[in-house]
């Protein structure tokens, strides 16, 4: 999923213009593909019999395995991407760790939980659902969506594995507070949520652990046998199509899985998509403008915006079925998320594009290359 063009210092003219225009072919028609694959997984899930039970016959920590394949492929080619030396050098920017650690850790689970009960009010099952998604923290999706905003990918790497280490430690424990001991004070209906560190930390493993562990051994192996201009301009674009590839499946599958629920019971969706939407234009937008505040260069902007705005669903769902049940309220909430997540910040990908040449940026703290040839 390579942006074709050349990624450009923020302080540099554009010399094309349009965003489609800097765009690859593949890339300017990314929302018709992921929208044929939406309409793809509908019509498998709703005229195809019993794809569902066989989409989830075989489960990876809860989460379906074609859906772990997808998005084991779709991560790996963008942590091939990541320069691992430079990533050292970014910790020394403590400012934008300390406010990606706020947003996602202090306001977003505290935004997702106020949208819930205001929104979702008589729908407990659905409400609990995406309580469970503003906890998850982003783990995955992030990358790409960094990626393609031309955005500090070894700044996203970084908040990734932040937050992966912080998943570990806090979801459980955010969980019970936001489910039981929160809606407690308040004099709200609780909820019970028994979700072990063992089973959080497993996934995060398989769905973080594997990719990285591939994409650091990809560059470290590739760079040393040809040297890093051939990697950078022969191997990464052979490996960018596959992201896409992986995205693409993947999108097919959630669909498929709930085509027939989706279909069935549109209002119920459309119900829990309301605090989905308003949460991911919240947390981008308060990314972003903290990162205007912060002075912070475009492309490290763009990272602190999406990793605010991204969740992990795959343990959302995850968590959702273990507990809950695969055809439960919570888990069919859990799915709706990246459905809705996936054109949502597809959307702020191509405003970021948009805003970033009509804004004036500080310099880069990190000289940008040239991707590709």
């Amino acid at each position: 999923m390579q942006l074709s063009a050349r990624r450009l210092p923020e302080s540099e003219p554009d010399p094309v213009g349009p965003v489609a225009v800097r765009l690859g072919r593949v890339d300017r028609l990314l929302p018709v593909w992921i929208g044929l694959a939406m309409g793809l997984g509908i019509a498998l899930g709703r005229l195809v019999p019993g794809i569902g039970r066989a989409l989830s016959a075989v489960a990876v920590h809860g989460t379906s395995l074609p859906i772990a394949i997808g998005l084991l492929v779709m991560m790996y080619p963008v942590l091939a991407k990541v320069r691992y030396r430079e990533v050292g050098r970014i910790t020394a920017d403590r400012r934008m760790l300390a406010s990606s650690l706020a947003l996602n850790w202090l306001v977003g689970p505290a935004v997702m939980f106020t949208l819930a009960w205001l929104l979702l009010p008589d729908l407990p099952a659905y409400r609990t659902g995406v309580i469970l998604v503003g906890l998850a923290r982003c783990i995955a999706m992030v990358l790409i969506w960094t990626d393609l905003a031309c955005g500090d990918r070894e700044m996203a790497a970084l908040l990734v594995a932040l937050n992966a280490f912080f998943q570990v430690l806090a979801y459980a424990l955010l969980g019970i507070f936001y489910l039981k001991v929160l809606p407690g004070w308040l004099g709200l209906p609780t909820q019970s949520l028994n979700a072990s560190v063992g089973d959080i930390a497993a996934t995060v493993a398989v769905f973080l652990g594997i990719p990285l562990v591939a994409g650091v051994l990809t560059r470290m192996l590739g760079e040393r046998a040809r040297g890093e201009a051939w990697y950078e301009s022969r191997l990464l674009p052979r490996l960018a199509p596959i992201a896409l590839y992986g995205l693409l499946f993947t999108v097919v599958v959630l669909f498929a899985l709930q085509g027939r629920t989706i279909t069935a019971e549109p209002g119920n969706v459309a119900r829990i998509a309301l605090p989905l939407l308003a949460y991911f234009a919240v947390m981008w937008s308060a990314g972003f403008a903290i990162a205007r505040r912060l002075r912070l260069s475009y492309a490290r902007t763009v990272a602190l915006a999406f990793s605010a705005a991204s969740n992990d669903f795959e343990l959302a769902i995850a968590v959702a079925i273990g507990v809950f049940g695969a055809t439960s309220g919570e888990a069919l909430a859990g799915v709706v998320g990246p459905l809705i997540e996936v054109p949502v910040l597809l959307s702020l990908v191509y405003l970021a594009l948009f805003i970033r040449r009509r804004l004036t940026w500080p310099p880069p703290t990190l000289a940008v290359r040239p991707q590709g040839p």
